[in-house]
């Protein structure tokens, strides 16, 4: 099929967009609905939400205990708090905390290994949906692509100041 419909036409939206700007932002917000459900679909199916697989992603690849701190720069989604998330695994028993001996304030978060099985478990299913999420574009429509959405998230960035 190589009609592709416009915003307008997918949301069967009467009045055209009020400028270019809103129907750019408007298309982010539809796209971004569209992955999360997608994405939440799979990670639901393995008793995970985004964020609480972001988590164990990110500690499986460091391959040592993070800091929630640590955690969170690395998160792809802001979450508030990354406490409320990594209490949520621990009752999974999918990571453990240590408090740091040298400093009691410092707690270090440590996948296990039914958490490192749970990703591992994850990855084949999410590879296969990001091969066929992306299918219809091009190697160099993605390089483009790209290009433009790390101007967009830096311009976002701007935005405030």
């Amino acid at each position: 099929r190589n009609f592709f419909m416009n915003l307008q036409q997918e949301l069967n939206r009467p009045q055209p967009f009020r400028c270019l700007d809103q129907e750019v932002l408007l298309n982010f917000l539809r796209i971004g609905d569209q992955l999360d459900n997608r994405f939440s679909r799979l990670f639901r199916e393995h008793g995970l939400t985004l964020s609480r697989f972001n988590i164990l992603r990110s500690l499986a690849l460091a391959e040592r205990p993070l800091t929630c701190g640590e955690i969170g720069q690395q998160m792809i989604q802001v979450v508030p708090a990354v406490t409320s998330p990594v209490d949520h695994l621990c009752s999974q028993e999918l990571v453990e905390r240590n408090r740091c001996t040298e400093d009691r304030r410092v707690v270090h978060v440590a996948i296990t290994e039914k958490g490192k099985q749970l990703v591992e478990d994850t990855m084949q299913p999410l590879r296969e949906l990001e091969d066929r999420m992306l299918k219809q574009l091009s190697e160099a429509d993605k390089q483009s692509l790209l290009q433009l959405l790390n101007r967009t998230r830096e311009s976002i960035s701007h935005c405030d100041d």
